[in-house]
């Protein structure tokens, strides 16, 4: 019999010789790094920069969103690890899937921002480059939830809902069949993410804002699409009941909606604060787009031009000079005869 619906993977991973298993969440969550790296070194070399650049701060960004995504996956889901029954060595098994996003993008710019400081770059102008490749990057990403069965949403009769193996799904609900469909949040952030990843590309492209708005407008919407697909999910029972929210707003949100209600609200007044004070003169728009290292190739090549320029120019102004002086004739010279030779 054909079911209706998103099927379930094939599998999780591949076999490889020994007790080694190549799991397909890994390889995703790889490939997404690998391609916002690509794109984030051609954004910044079409606005003059260094790729090198690029791959010093993404390595600082990888190594600190890994720890950050795992730290906040931990911490907002410990019952696996520190509960009855838990184990708290899995906490370390990154493999096995757990990977906050919000702990990885945090965690990541800090990484951007401390290359950043390092290396002498502006922060603003290479987050507006990477923002792209990484709303791509978790595009991509977020099919490791597919291969893992994961993180997927309530039940649902839509002709797109998800299937699931029950025995590979580790939180499926109880009295859950084959013919159950659950809502594929995993694809609703893709989608979401994909169509944020066009848009982006497009704004950087076409525009030279202030640097730091299109970061913000990329934190602005990814937050706004998260609240919704977190409303769906049910991974996690935990709501705000543990929290002074619910008691006094009377509201029934999730851990995760709650930290992107306030990241939402963050990142549109930062927006509106980089608006209002975006540069006024051409001259303080050009000093705002520089995004040349103080000890680049890039900017050591423009001065050294810059000073050929004016040494030459010199050097024409004081042979001007010359001939005007040979040019001026004194009155008993003008009225001598000239002798062509």
């Amino acid at each position: 019999m054909i079911l209706a619906g998103f099927p379930p993977p094939p599998a999780r991973g591949i076999d490889l010789p020994g007790p080694f298993f190549l799991n397909f969440y890994t390889l995703v969550i790889i490939l997404g790094g690998i391609l916002a790296v690509v794109v984030a070194t051609r954004l910044w070399k079409s606005r003059g920069g260094n790729g090198d650049d690029v791959f010093s701060a993404t390595s600082w960004a990888v190594i600190l969103g890994i720890i950050g995504a795992r730290i906040y996956h931990v911490i907002s889901s410990p019952d696996a690890y520190f509960g009855e029954g838990g184990d708290a060595l899995r906490a370390l098994r990154v493999w096995e899937g757990g990977l906050s996003i919000i702990g990885a993008v945090a965690a990541g710019a800090l990484g951007i921002w401390i290359a950043c400081r390092r290396y002498g770059m502006k922060f603003g102008a290479l987050a507006d480059a990477v923002v792209p490749g990484v709303i791509l990057a978790q595009a991509i990403g977020r099919w490791g939830n597919w291969f893992n069965q994961e993180l997927f949403g309530r039940t649902t009769e839509l002709p797109w809902g998800l299937r699931i193996d029950l025995e590979q799904a580790s939180q499926a609900p109880l009295n859950t069949s084959e013919s159950t469909l659950f809502h594929p949040t995993f694809l609703y952030e893709s989608i979401w993410n994909l169509l944020g990843f066009v848009a982006l590309l497009w704004l950087f492209r076409r525009f030279q804002f202030k640097q730091g708005l299109l970061t913000w407008t990329y934190v602005a919407y990814y937050a706004l699409g998260r609240f919704w697909i977190e409303s769906l999910r049910i991974d996690e029972p935990t709501k705000s009941t543990q929290y002074p929210l619910r008691e006094l707003l009377g509201l029934d949100w999730r851990l995760n909606q709650i930290v992107m209600f306030v990241i939402f609200v963050v990142a549109i007044a930062v927006l509106l604060y980089l608006w209002a004070r975006r540069p006024r003169t051409p001259e303080a728009l050009a000093e705002e787009l520089e995004i040349y290292r103080p000890d680049s190739e890039a900017r050591t090549g423009a001065d050294e031009g810059a000073g050929e320029v004016a040494v030459e120019a010199s050097e024409e102004s004081a042979a001007d000079q010359a001939d005007s002086a040979e040019a001026v004739e004194t009155p008993e010279e003008s009225t001598r005869p000239r002798t062509e030779t």
